[in-house]
């Protein structure tokens, strides 16, 4: 789809707001009048990748409230709506929505969160359809790679903030390296865009680890929804692996987990991306959660706060409790922090309906949120900007029945941790 031009929203030209009229009775132009911006939005709201997205109508309800006076857009204000978007967990279903977004509803900016299975269709939509699209909560690899991207080149019209491989392999190793082990590690890698990505063994987990004097058995790849793991499970005993690393899906997580305790497999660590994120995870193993250990992207003592409403990390995750009485979640700061892009691109750019100059606005953003610093340019890869990444294990106690401690923050210093690293009793 090319470029939309400056016609009126197709819903009808909006009524005038207070300001606008004082604009024009100055003898300034109000442009913003007759135009909204609208936001699209996808992610997982429903099927096995749901926790990713159980914090989405609070953010969003957040940031409608945040911005229900309109954006400032050159000498007038412009009204926003946001449209959501369940993907079902399903990378077909994320495309259609995705395009019924882009042809339909003719959003301005696209907006997509939570791993490559929906980050991936939706962009590709976008990148067809030129339209701009900022991303998030995918590990850059499979997100730039998967799609086909060259570093030299990169894509145009789809931009993506989060960490990558190399930000996890040390997060995990580095968490590792304070537990006495045999450095034996066994993997779980999926047949999906993460865990092809992590075990892959040029860009993923395989070659670091033989470098570090680690021993990776990998079974390799299965389905997602698998419901017996008892081959990896012979595997990894096998090997006497005392480390199980990986990155799967919830259910997986949980079937994998139990069945190794059936059949009397006992690792000292396991650190698993994606599954072991989420507080309802946990709280679904009972007291078999103690000390598993994942990545952690974004915690109430991440000393960030919003660009839009100023709150901080803290102030964020305490709203989420009071509002819905649940554990704060990690995705909670990274879709705040994608409607944070959003609202600081509009503002920078010509408003609705002028898609070239949002793109353009989007490819200079250089803000401060509540996950960091997010500004493209510098890399890794075009289109790609980093955000900083720690880990930390779960522990019984506390106000709900798990409590994620960080156990270690050498890759970002300024993250504080709360303590050590703790063999799995």
């Amino acid at each position: 789809m090319r470029e939309r031009g400056n016609h009126p929203n197709r819903r009808g030209v909006l009524k005038t707001g207070a300001a606008g009229v004082a604009l024009a009775s100055l003898g300034f132009p109000a442009i913003a009048q007759g135009k909204k911006i609208k936001l699209g939005y996808v992610s997982p709201q429903t099927g096995p990748l749901a926790p990713f997205a159980e914090a989405d109508n609070f953010v969003i309800d957040g940031i409608r409230e945040a911005v229900k006076a309109g954006i400032k857009i050159g000498n007038g204000t412009q009204p926003v709506e946001i449209i959501v978007k369940d993907s079902q967990s399903n990378p077909n279903r994320a495309a259609e929505v995705a395009a019924d977004l882009i042809l339909k509803d003719q959003v301005d900016l696209m907006l997509v969160a939570s791993t490559p299975e929906t980050t991936n269709p939706v962009c590709d939509q976008c990148e067809v359809n030129e339209v701009p699209c900022v991303s998030s909560v995918a590990p850059w690899q499979p997100w730039f790679f998967a799609r086909g991207g060259k570093p030299e080149v990169g894509f145009k019209h789809t931009y993506h903030f989060f960490w990558g491989l190399e930000d996890v392999i040390a997060v995990f190793t580095n968490m590792w390296g304070q537990v006495a082990t045999n450095k034996s590690v066994g993997g779980l890698f999926p047949n999906d865009g993460d865990g092809n990505a992590w075990g892959d063994k040029q860009r993923g987990f395989p070659p670091v680890l033989e470098k570090q004097g680690y021993k990776l058995t990998d079974p390799g790849r299965f389905q997602n929804l698998n419901d017996n793991f008892s081959a990896q499970i012979s595997a990894f005993k096998a090997a006497n692996a005392e480390i199980v690393t990986g990155v799967v899906i919830p259910p997986d997580l949980t079937t994998f987990w139990n069945q190794a305790r059936q059949q009397g497999f006992k690792p000292k660590v396991v650190s698993i991306g994606k599954a072991l994120l989420f507080p309802v995870v946990l709280e679904g193993l009972g007291d078999a959660g103690h000390n598993l250990s994942t990545e952690v992207w974004w915690t109430p003592s991440h000393p960030f706060k919003s660009s839009l409403t100023g709150a901080s990390a803290k102030e964020l995750a305490d709203g989420y409790t009071a509002a819905t009485k649940k554990q704060w979640t990690q995705p909670i700061g990274f879709v705040h922090a994608l409607f944070e892009v959003a609202v600081d691109v509009m503002k920078r750019s010509k408003g609705a309906g002028e898609r070239a100059s949002i793109l353009d606005a989007v490819a200079k953003t250089k803000i401060d949120s509540v996950v960091g610093p997010i500004a493209w340019g510098a890399g890794p890869v075009k289109n790609v900007a980093k955000t900083p990444l720690v880990g930390g294990q779960w522990r019984k106690g506390g106000a709900f029945k798990y409590d994620l401690v960080i156990t270690d923050n050498k890759t970002a210093p300024n993250i504080p941790a709360g303590g050590k690293m703790e063999a799995i009793g």
